[in-house]
């Protein structure tokens, strides 16, 4: 088939108008082809991708309604023809399915971290425009495929334990390139993070005063394998540790779930134990292992400790030894809230019983005494 009759551009963008409002499945099993594997049709207006070899099948079809559409088996694909063609009448090809480079990659991060700087700072930012934006600088990649690398990089910083972009959940399968250059970030921007992580700790007030709805499921969490030998970092970017010691943050979220415990067995017909909770921490300071006397509706006690993080639901966090052993002790009386999202709409998951039965813990801190001699 002599793909050199198509020389009317009209007819490509009739052909990208209907795979716009047919979807690319349908587009695709309409006309009878795959998707690209390698070369894609570019909007440089919008930054969107179309499969180029259907949309030169579909073209043709326009341009010549006599003939009929082409199908994939007449004609070949591939630089030599239909990006020849595509290019010839003005559309701009492009190359995916490659590795991503070091100047892709680059920029993506450069772009990750300005979105957490301005979450950080509680400003209202579009992540649709950002990452329209970003691929204005990639037009090799996909709307999709940039979402997924903003979920890897979300994954590296989780391993690092530090804060990432809401709405980004860590996602494996990282490109050992991409988690050297967020590494690298890190390294060469100690002091812009320092300032990101102040910035998320002087929330110590909760964004809404509202409790029906806020108890979730605990998260689900995918395994990640880390190639790399664990990185350690200055303690000013230890984000639990910086929370842990954020006296403010860990009173309001006290605060917060004494309400929430009050409302619980209000609504549950038990005001009578509602008036009984005793905050146990405020009274008579840390170290009893808990925080909150509480009730279950049946008035036996629950043992609430609880855990408050401006970042996500997978934040982080530190828990003593004390917390740790009395969380033995007592098996399902004890409760750990961990209240995530604190600043802006705080919600809260339970994990009752022994902390051992749902953390991975790992040893940080040692006390330490001389040995003795000989």
């Amino acid at each position: 088939m002599n793909l050199g009759k198509l020389q009317d551009p009209t007819a490509v963008t009739a052909a990208i108008d209907e795979f716009e409002r047919l979807g690319r499945t349908s587009f695709l099993e309409k006309y009878g082809f795959g998707k690209s594997r390698e070369y894609m049709l570019r909007d440089p207006s919008t930054g969107k991708l179309y499969d180029s070899k259907a949309i030169v099948g579909a073209a043709y079809g326009y341009a010549f309604p006599d003939d009929g559409p082409l199908r994939a088996e007449d004609f070949s694909g591939g630089e030599a023809t239909v990006e020849r063609v595509l290019s010839d009448l003005g559309f701009e090809v492009v190359r995916v399915g490659q590795d991503w480079t070091q100047a892709e990659v680059e920029a993506t991060v450069r772009a990750y971290f300005e979105m957490l700087r301005l979450e950080s700072l509680g400003l209202v930012y579009n992540k649709s425009e950002r990452n329209e934006q970003l691929r204005s600088e990639l037009p090799a990649r996909s709307k999709s495929s940039v979402e997924l690398k903003f979920q890897n990089i979300s994954a590296v910083l989780d391993q690092l334990a530090l804060p990432y972009v809401r709405g980004y959940k860590p996602r494996a399968n990282l490109q050992a390139l991409l988690r050297q250059t967020v590494l690298q970030f890190v390294e060469s921007h100690r002091d812009s993070l320092t300032n990101v992580m102040e910035n998320f700790d002087e929330r110590t007030t909760p964004g809404e005063q509202q409790f029906r709805g806020v108890l979730v499921e605990r998260p689900k969490i995918e395994s990640i394998q880390v190639a790399a030998k664990r990185v350690r970092l200055p303690r000013k970017l230890d984000y639990a540790a910086r929370e842990e010691h954020n006296r403010t943050l860990g009173y309001g979220g006290e605060e917060w779930s004494m309400n929430f415990e009050r409302a619980r067995l209000i609504d549950g017909a038990r005001p009578d134990l509602a008036s009984r909770i005793d905050w146990i921490s405020d009274r008579l300071g840390d170290g009893t292992g808990y925080d909150i006397l509480s009730f279950e509706t049946t008035e036996v006690a629950r043992f609430v400790e609880v855990k408050t993080t401006n970042g996500t639901s997978t934040t982080p966090f530190i828990v003593t030894r004390n917390e740790l052993e009395f969380s033995e002790e007592i098996e399902d009386a004890f409760c750990l809230y961990r209240v995530f999202d604190f600043g802006v709409t705080p919600r809260l998951f339970i994990l009752r019983g022994p902390l051992s039965s749902h953390l991975e813990l790992e040893p940080m801190d040692y006390r330490a005494r001389l040995r003795a001699t000989a």
